[in-house]
């Protein structure tokens, strides 16, 4: 892992350069306008203004968390989203799959249209004794099948380590699949404004600039976002101060074997031992959306190799690779369901 984790560097220079060729210095000063990206070159596809069902809300311990639920099917899907967005960013790709199962997507504490803590307590654990409440909450079937992205990866997979009878496939895509040896080995380029969040800066950085939704959201999608869009991505944060403290706490959440959490690190460890070793994964079908150029792709996809019973689709895009590429994913993610997972075609 680590003689991969090491190449990062070499092998994504060029990506990370077109992830982040906006982002600021760690520099206060240098956090600026948005400038928007080039627009040639992607994926066209359908927009749609609202979610593919309904939205829901349910009481979770203290906090109500809202969910998008298109109620139809015996089988479930429910997709797991990460920082800085919310079920919206399945809003394209649910369609493609909603015919074959129940689809459903939740909003994280603090983050969509979910309620804020007023304890401004969102770390990994907080976001995740929320959600794992919320899958008892929602009258899912005994087996489900996650499709996870950015931290909502961590916790799915960590819901799958848990959960393991539960599980009945997982889909992945620019995920964390295992932490850090140490900061060398986190991209060159992105490296500096990471760090500085995790310090006293990232007050500033975050909960005044706005940062993840402001910079890094549309620098790290290939083709620009709609005002529209973007708006709706602005909305849970447009309050400066204490409403985009889920933005700031999740990159302080990152798990670096040299620097913590402690908590964090043995968690994320503990998965992917599971994933890649243990009896149970073999027997979970698994599906990598491998994102081209992506961002943390490259070495996801080194890393990985010993997951058992899994496939690959590449598709074009940067980080949030579903708004660049919502209908490949949506068909891979529809296939791979019929095929690996239900089993369709062998049963008629």
């Amino acid at each position: 892992m680590a003689a991969v984790l090491v190449r990062l560097r070499e092998r994504t220079a060029f990506r990370a350069a077109l992830f982040i060729r906006h982002f600021a210095s760690p520099s206060l000063s240098g956090i600026g306008p948005i400038v928007n990206q080039a627009t040639s070159g992607t994926t066209t596809h359908r927009q749609l203004s609202s979610m593919p069902g309904p939205r829901k809300d349910v009481q979770i311990i203290d906090l109500s968390m809202s969910y998008v639920d298109t109620a139809v099917g015996q089988k479930a899907v429910v997709f797991l989203h990460g920082n800085p967005t919310s079920s919206y960013l399945w809003r394209n790709i649910i369609p493609h799959v909603q015919g074959l199962a129940r689809c459903l997507a939740p909003d994280l504490i603090g983050m969509g249209m979910s309620q804020k803590s007023p304890t401004q307590s969102y770390s990994f654990v907080d976001h995740y004794r929320y959600l794992n409440r919320w899958f008892d909450a929602v009258n899912l079937p005994e087996k489900v099948t996650i499709v996870c992205h950015d931290w909502g990866s961590a916790l799915g997979f960590h819901w799958c380590h848990l959960n393991p009878a539960r599980v009945e496939g997982i889909v992945h895509m620019e995920s964390l699949t295992g932490p850090l040896p140490s900061w060398d080995y986190f991209p060159d380029v992105a490296r500096s404004i990471f760090q500085a969040m995790r310090s006293e800066a990232g007050e500033e950085i975050v909960l005044k600039k706005n940062f993840f939704v402001e910079r890094l959201l549309p620098t790290a999608i290939l083709r620009k976002l709609t005002d529209e869009e973007m708006e709706v991505y602005r909305e849970p944060f447009k309050n400066e101060g204490e409403d985009r403290r889920p933005t700031l706490t999740w990159p302080r959440e990152i798990p670096v074997n040299t620097e913590g959490p402690e908590n964090v690190v043995r968690l994320v460890q503990a998965y992917a031992q599971w994933l890649s070793q243990s009896e149970q994964s073999k027997k979970i079908p698994k599906l990598f959306i491998d994102a081209d150029p992506g961002f943390f792709s490259p070495v996801i996809k080194k890393s990985i190799t010993k997951w058992p019973n899994q496939r690959t689709v590449a598709v074009k895009g940067l980080h949030f690779v579903q708004e660049d590429s919502p209908e490949e994913i949506g068909t891979a993610i529809a296939e791979f369901l019929k095929n690996d997972v239900y089993r369709i075609d062998s049963k008629m």
